[in-house]
């Protein structure tokens, strides 16, 4: 009956991420194509078929590319909110709308000793939320796609035992590059991403005396390395009194191979 998830994806590629309980089990996100999704499933010993949803952060590609596929041949049940179905609705296909489900902002969804906290992310998405999950007294935070961490977000995931937390691209490496300075600049927004530092400088405000683990998650393939978003991450952690790999450790999340199912 513990709390269990596997990072499946994560990345600019594709993104998705496994929880379950003895009761219960859901897909965040199904940002790889419906194949993908399968294999991933395969990799981590679970049924896809036993699905009990489907939640989604938001609409982009990199978030829902599997989505309609894994919805019309499984009859999985989708959550989302109304402002994130309305920008899906030509993206994912015709789904069944007795499999369309609501997911409010802000708000609580219980599903049997499973409580689903959602919340709003600043990101440049019609209206896009993460979610935390609580199960019997323990908390598995996910957040990425923020182009920054507000006082409300910090709240909202304090002192989780375990983050899933985005730290997608080096400053440096991301200005250097070669995407048009559009592209940079929107990745640099309060609506883009949150770079290895700040993402650093959140955790550190959020660890808690029950955190132990952090993930990092949704690394950009052009603009950050594994080893470099630990290294900066462990390094200002550090300087702000976090004890890396006593208080707190960290752990790599890869584009296409899932992290080991772990209990929370």
């Amino acid at each position: 009956m513990s709390l269990q998830f596997s990072v499946l994806a994560s990345g600019s590629t594709g993104n998705a991420v496994y929880v379950e309980t003895g009761e219960h089990s859901f897909l965040i996100d199904a940002g790889l194509s419906g194949k993908q999704m399968e294999a991933l499933f395969e990799q981590i010993g679970r049924d896809i078929k036993k699905l009990s949803g489907i939640l989604v952060t938001h609409e982009h590609s990199d978030h829902i590319k599997g989505l309609g596929v894994l919805a019309r041949r499984y009859k999985v049940p989708i959550f989302a909110n109304d402002k994130t179905w309305q920008a899906m609705d030509k993206l994912v296909g015709e789904i069944p709308m007795e499999q369309k489900f609501t997911f409010g902002m802000e708000t609580v969804k219980s599903f049997g000793s499973l409580d689903i906290e959602s919340f709003g992310v600043s990101h440049d998405a019609a209206e896009p939320m993460f979610y935390v999950f609580h199960h019997e007294g323990k908390k598995l935070a996910l957040m990425t796609d923020t182009g920054y961490v507000s006082d409300r977000m910090k709240g909202i995931i304090s002192n989780a035992n375990v983050f899933v937390f985005e730290s997608n691209h080096d400053v440096q490496m991301l200005r250097m590059c070669r995407y048009p300075w559009n592209i940079k600049r929107r990745i640099l927004s309060d609506v883009g991403h949150v770079s290895n530092e700040d993402a650093a400088i959140a955790m550190s405000e959020v660890i808690g005396d029950q955190s132990k683990r952090i993930y990092l998650a949704h690394l950009s393939l052009d603009n950050n390395m594994k080893d470099l978003a630990k290294m900066s991450v462990a390094q200002t952690l550090e300087s702000r009194g976090v004890a890396v790999g006593e208080q707190i450790s960290l752990y790599d999340t890869d584009p296409k191979r899932p992290t080991p199912l772990t209990a929370v």
